[in-house]
């Protein structure tokens, strides 16, 4: 079957040769009368050519040949609301979503429908919707006329109501958010994937403080930090205030040395998430650096009640441990994050962990060596719990004076210490 008309109406059609394809559809159906895509062709000429109720037949025929045929059912749907049948309408575009959700036409349309019957708050999710798959889609276009859309029907906001914690509809973030993902992804280390999504963000909305959120995260992982404290503070202007944002700024700061505001980001990021126990841990690290460490550990152990299997959060407060001369504690905690660390295959993690436990344990040749013991714990805590300074220390007195025992070399240590400190 060589479907010559039908081809030759295809050709007439984008000649806009409305009537011309219309005859040429109508030959091919007499000869393959069971053919859907004809009386979808058919139909979108009589639609274009503005004979809608000829149109609304056609894709109904369309339907009865194939009740899968989501164009058809897309087609009918903008025909239904020319003709003013928004329920019809309506009910043809739910039909096409529901054979394929990610038809961003269909999602685009509904919105329209929906604004059309009164229902501004599903019209706005409608919208969002087709802009979050457009932008998936790269259709930067079509994208930014469902965000013009959304910005139309958003209600304004009262100047005396900007202080009130509530937030418009589009600024309720689900956990499906293509933007939350796209931070997630940023987060976990993706930045390729997250940068090249993220420039197409930015060109359908510049003022959309979900994407200044996640260019700072972006801008942490590069060790822009400047820059990225900056985006935190535009997705902040931009009426995203959510944890996340708190939490990246605050380790920013942290990593500024700005100890003090980096607090200030972790306790507003707990009052959005009380329970995140990566929030405590990070807030533990800052108090750590200021060198409150009784803090630190009470944030750490604050973590561990949420996440009683956060392997970071035993680690940190083992060092928070050894600042304070806590050296048993120090290592039941570096050991209980060795073990997660190694179920979780996190070799670099482990290692350095192992590290961290050798610096304050004494090797087994020492065991039974009570004065060994004794010098090797005082010296560890002159150097407030790094043994790589000690280990820095005894070497210059090794090359200075060779030849004597271990225990004379952390004796000549730990005198040298005292005696700077007491002049």
């Amino acid at each position: 079957m060589t479907q010559e008309y039908y081809n030759q109406g295809l050709f007439k059609a984008k000649q806009k040769d409305y009537a011309g394809a219309i005859a040429d559809f109508t030959q091919e159906l007499q000869s393959n009368p069971y053919f859907a895509e004809v009386y979808l062709q058919r139909g979108l000429a009589y639609y274009d050519s503005g004979q809608i109720l000829h149109a609304v037949a056609d894709y109904t025929e369309a339907l009865k040949l194939d009740s899968q045929f989501i164009q058809a059912y897309y087609s009918r749907a903008l025909a239904r609301m020319v003709l003013k049948n928004i329920p019809g309408a309506l009910d043809d575009v739910e039909k096409a979503i529901y054979l394929n959700h990610t038809y961003a036409a269909a999602h685009q349309l509904r919105g329209t429908l929906l604004r059309k019957s009164g229902d501004i708050h599903n019209a706005i999710a409608s919208f969002k919707k087709a802009a979050e798959l457009y932008l998936q889609q790269k259709d930067a276009e079509s994208c930014r006329l469902c965000m013009e859309k959304i910005t139309q029907l958003q209600p304004k906001a009262e100047p005396v109501a900007i202080s009130k914690s509530t937030s418009p509809p589009l600024e309720i973030i689900s956990e499906g958010d293509y933007f939350k993902q796209l931070i997630e992804k940023a987060e976990n280390g993706d930045i390729r994937e997250a940068l090249e999504s993220l420039s197409w963000a930015m060109q359908v909305d510049s003022q959309d403080g979900k994407a200044y959120c996640c260019r700072g995260v972006i801008r942490c992982k590069q060790g822009q930090f400047t820059e990225a404290i900056s985006d935190f503070n535009q997705a902040l202007r931009y009426k995203f205030h959510d944890a996340i944002v708190y939490r990246n700024r605050g380790k920013a700061r942290l990593q500024m040395g700005d100890n003090q505001g980096a607090i200030a980001d972790f306790n507003l990021a707990l009052e959005l998430e009380p329970e995140n126990a990566m929030i405590y841990v990070a807030r533990g690290n800052a108090h750590r650096s200021t060198g409150n460490y009784t803090q630190a550990i009470q944030d750490y152990t604050k973590a561990l009640e949420f996440n009683p299997h956060d392997a970071p959060a035993y680690y940190h407060r083992g060092l928070a441990n050894t600042h304070i001369e806590e050296m048993q504690k120090a290592i039941a905690d570096y050991q209980k994050a060795a073990s997660i660390f190694c179920e979780q295959e996190d070799w670099e993690n482990y290692q350095k962990v192992l590290d961290s436990l050798k610096k304050i344990t004494v090797p087994s040749g020492d065991l039974q060596k009570p004065k060994s013991t004794f010098l090797r714990q005082k010296l560890l805590r002159l150097v407030g719990g790094y043994w790589e300074i000690a280990e820095r220390l005894l070497e210059e007195v090794k090359y200075s004076y060779p030849g004597m025992s271990e225990d004379w070399y952390m004796e000549k240590v730990i005198n040298d210490i005292e005696r700077d400190r007491n002049n």
